[in-house]
């Protein structure tokens, strides 16, 4: 929720470039989606296919409790005051993608190599800017 919730600070600057914000989620347990939009201000699709998170899923297990990056990121995310649940599959890493109109595809892929591995704030601008402004000419 820390990540939705630093991508929905951007989500102004998205809407001056005509950039809409969208989240995929791959299950909705009990009351975690509404839990899940308080921090996530864009729309909110769940996938219980998964056919968003394909064709493979990639996910981080019991390797996770050894990774120094994965505590010092819950950790950072608790000190900001969100709280996670143990409900639910947990193990499949996430991503942030900006994709194109049109043919112009994925234009800026991140996927999580562990547990709170965010995407560059920066580069998500730079990257919408960029679009929008190819789109003009």
């Amino acid at each position: 929720m820390c990540e939705a919730a630093e991508l929905s600070s951007l989500k102004a600057q998205l809407q001056d470039l005509e950039v809409p914000l969208f989240a995929v989620v791959k299950e909705n347990l009990g009351k975690e989606l509404d839990c899940f939009k308080k921090f996530f201000s864009g729309k909110v699709y769940v996938d219980q296919k998964r056919n968003f998170y394909g064709p493979q899923e990639r996910w981080m297990f019991l390797s996770m409790f050894l990774r120094i990056g994965v505590w010092r990121n819950l950790w950072r995310a608790y000190r900001r005051g969100f709280r996670g649940n143990l409900r639910g599959e947990g193990l499949v890493l996430g991503g942030v993608f900006v994709i194109g109109p049109g043919d112009q595809g994925i234009l800026l892929e991140h996927r999580e190599k562990e547990f709170g591995d965010k995407v560059n704030m920066l580069a998500i601008l730079i990257t919408t800017r960029t679009m929008k402004d190819n789109m003009t000419r």
